[in-house]
């Protein structure tokens, strides 16, 4: 790590140590206080929806005071004007064209009401569009009808926003720090994630390949959060960056589907003097997945905590989705999600191919997931080949496993994926594992579910072994090989000893092959279109294919019993040629029928003959299949003679892929990638012994018949 970095890391420690930095303690309490004129009316998770677009509006309003009397006069003369005209006119970038203010507003108490309605009308149309999302005006008109309206105007009216003595900086943190108050129960929580835990990634994403952001002079960095929220990771991006080069053009995007959160998040960047223009919302025109709303825009940093679980596709997913998904995976390398795509039940690997596709050639990521995407699916799903082509690619830097209990909404376990497009030397071909789950400091008072959070000393701690890079007991590193595997079948060689007495006949008869097999015959199904009047063609069809399944197993059965023996045949092929001559004229035979009954009427016999094919190669055992997992980084042979022969020596192993052949469902590259974190920092904790066990059991036994004793003296 750079000189240059290892400052820059102590600086951000020293600018967070010091909790009074900017102290907006005073101006939010006063805010939240506002609420106490809602009780009774509201209840308490509601006030939100007052507080937080009327601290917009009072923001705003402040901004404007300054200009307001010259710009009413110059709409007045000039009504259908551009929205840059005005724009120029108040030097911000949103307008007001109504004559009133909150405090004017109180002239009238009896059409206070309306007359703030109008008041809202006349802002320009990005406020409009974020008090609208908000739902201001129904919020207006319930305060109203509770005799509540008048006193929050009044209040609102009296707090001194003006940018002149609360800068844009200052306001940043007043407006983040109520959202923060705001967010942090159980319901609301679903779309927070906490600043710590936003603090430690940042700090993670600036600590490698940044020199030119921390040094460059008025360094352009553009930071993409795909998944907004309230806009609190967009926020502490931009605060760091600024805090190390205050020169820095941070041009911040965002994208989020839900309205409301949306709102909060676009009034934030207006207050910070951003251009709202590249912050989207609504599920119509800023789902991720739908549509990259920045399709040519590159990004240094994309910064995003995804939701958990979420479908992609199937009847919960919104309507489109499914298919803008699967269109876009159609375009392969060239689309955003051309690597592979998940169950459509969890979409947080389709918004990690997003975050990849976005970054520019230097560009880096940190993106919060759960355990899923580490593990999830078999070798040949979609989620296993999404990580094959990250590492593959050598994109991931490092996943760093977080305490549980962080969150509000959830305390399962949490991961920052670390992503890089451009790995310092020697990164390259490795990802670094960070196991923190036991660095934090416990919460004096539960907030939902969160009990604990990643303090400074914590933070410092993680950020250290991050940027060390060396090994130690919560920091191990590995070649990206090591969680890249092959998965190679096994059999065992065709070994059996067939069986014709009567008893294995009718095991046979009573067996899945001849009552649940839909080729043949399925005693349930059938039972159901006996009872369905009328049939349609389609089950008619069926009918009659289990009316002569069902000829086909009588007369099979019928004919075996005939010719059952209680001789034993160790030799399978002698004893399927026996069983072919007994059953080749039985209408429905067929090779694959025979073959399934061979099955059903033999087993497995050690001591019976090797079966072997023309050119003497040993015949597989179709129902011993099995699988083994062999990473790229062993030996296959080596694996086999150690894992696998001393307990099957006669295993019969083999890649089952055939390259020269076209890629289908049967015939699959059985190369696949998986994370298993925790079994790397496993640690054995060996159990009590029996004697203390034993004794700590006798002990309880005594102390309940003690209570049982006082209590029937008692009952005496």
């Amino acid at each position: 790590m750079s000189e240059d970095r290892k400052q820059f890391l102590e600086k951000l420690n020293e600018y967070y140590t010091d909790q009074n930095h900017i102290d907006v303690t005073k101006e939010v309490n006063l805010v939240l206080s506002i609420a106490n004129s809602l009780r009774g009316s509201f209840e308490a998770e509601k006030y939100k929806d007052v507080i937080i677009p009327m601290v917009i509006i009072r923001r705003f309003e402040c901004a404007l005071e300054e200009t307001k009397e010259s710009f009413i006069e110059y709409y007045e003369n000039n009504p259908s004007k551009p929205a840059q005209f005005y724009e120029k006119k108040t030097g911000y970038p949103f307008y007001n064209t109504s004559k009133y203010s909150l405090k004017k507003l109180l002239d009238d108490s009896d059409s206070i009401e309306s007359n703030f309605n109008s008041y809202i009308d006349g802002f320009s149309e990005n406020v409009k569009e974020i008090l609208n999302n908000l739902e201001i005006k129904n919020q207006i008109k319930k305060m109203n009808k509770n005799n509540r309206l008048y006193n929050v105007v009044k209040k609102f009216s009296e707090i001194d926003f003006n940018p002149k003595t609360v800068d844009n900086h200052k306001m940043g943190y007043i407006f983040e720090d109520i959202i923060r108050r705001y967010s942090e129960n159980v319901d609301a929580g679903d779309h927070y994630t906490p600043r710590e835990v936003i603090r430690l990634m940042v700090e993670i994403l600036l600590a490698e390949n940044c020199d030119d952001i921390l040094t460059g002079d008025s360094k352009v960095v553009t930071v993409l959060d795909a998944a907004c929220g309230s806009g609190g990771m967009l926020s502490t991006t931009h605060d760091y960056i600024k805090l190390k080069n205050s020169s820095a053009d941070v041009r911040l995007f965002g994208q989020e589907i839900l309205e409301s959160s949306y709102a909060i998040c676009a009034a934030d960047m207006l207050i910070k003097g951003q251009d709202i223009r590249n912050i989207k919302g609504g599920e119509k025109i800023a789902n991720t997945l739908k549509k990259d709303c920045f399709e040519n825009q590159k990004m240094r940093f994309v910064i995003m905590n995804p939701p958990f679980g979420t479908p992609w596709g199937g009847k919960d997913a919104p309507e489109g989705q499914e298919k803008a998904v699967k269109d876009e995976y159609k375009k392969g390398v060239e689309g955003r999600f051309g690597a592979g795509l998940p169950a459509t039940t969890d979409a947080q690997l389709l918004f990690m191919q997003h975050a990849v596709n976005k970054l520019s050639s230097d560009g880096r990521a940190a993106i919060i997931t759960n355990g899923s995407p580490l593990f999830s699916g078999g070798t040949t799903s979609g989620e296993s080949q999404i990580r094959r082509w990250l590492l593959e690619n050598d994109y991931v830097e490092a996943i760093i496993a977080l305490p549980n209990q962080l969150f509000y909404n959830t305390d399962i376990g949490i991961y920052i994926f670390v992503i890089s497009r451009n790995k310092r030397s020697d990164r390259r071909g490795k990802v670094q594992l960070i196991n923190a789950v036991d660095m934090y400091k416990p919460l004096r008072k539960s907030l939902g579910k969160k009990r604990r959070e990643i303090d400074l000393e914590s933070r410092k701690e993680i950020a250290k072994i991050y940027a060390d890079f060396k090994e130690n007991e919560n920091c191990k590193i590995f070649p990206n090989e090591e969680f890249m595997y092959k998965e190679y079948v096994v059999y065992q060689p065709l070994q059996r000893t067939g069986r014709l007495d009567l008893e294995a006949i009718e095991e046979l008869e009573k067996s899945d092959l001849f009552t649940q097999n839909s080729n043949i015959f399925n005693q349930i199904e059938f039972e159901e279109l006996i009872e369905m009047n009328p049939r349609d063609k389609d089950c008619e069809k069926k009918y009659q294919k289990y009316i002569n399944g069902q000829k086909f197993t009588k007369e099979v059965i019928n004919l075996l019993k005939k010719n059952a023996t209680n001789d034993r045949f160790n030799d399978y092929s002698v004893f399927e040629k026996k069983i072919k001559s007994i059953l080749r004229n039985v209408e429905g035979y067929s090779d694959s029928r025979l073959g399934n009954i061979c099955l059903e009427l033999s087993e497995i016999d050690k001591k019976a003959i090797v079966q072997k094919d023309n050119k003497g190669k040993v015949k597989i055992d179709t129902t011993t299949k099995d699988s083994e997992i062999v990473k790229l980084s062993q030996d296959v042979d080596d694996y086999f003679e150690k894992e696998v022969l001393p307990h099957i020596p006669d295993a019969i192993y083999f890649y089952d892929f055939d390259e020269n052949k076209k890629i289908s469902s049967t015939n699959k590259e059985k190369l696949g990638a998986e994370i298993p974190f925790t079994r790397y920092f496993y640690k054995y904790v060996a159990p009590e012994s029996s004697d203390k066990l034993l004794s700590e059991f006798f002990e309880l036994e005594k102390e309940l018949a003690d209570d049982i004793s006082n209590l029937l003296k008692s009952e005496v």
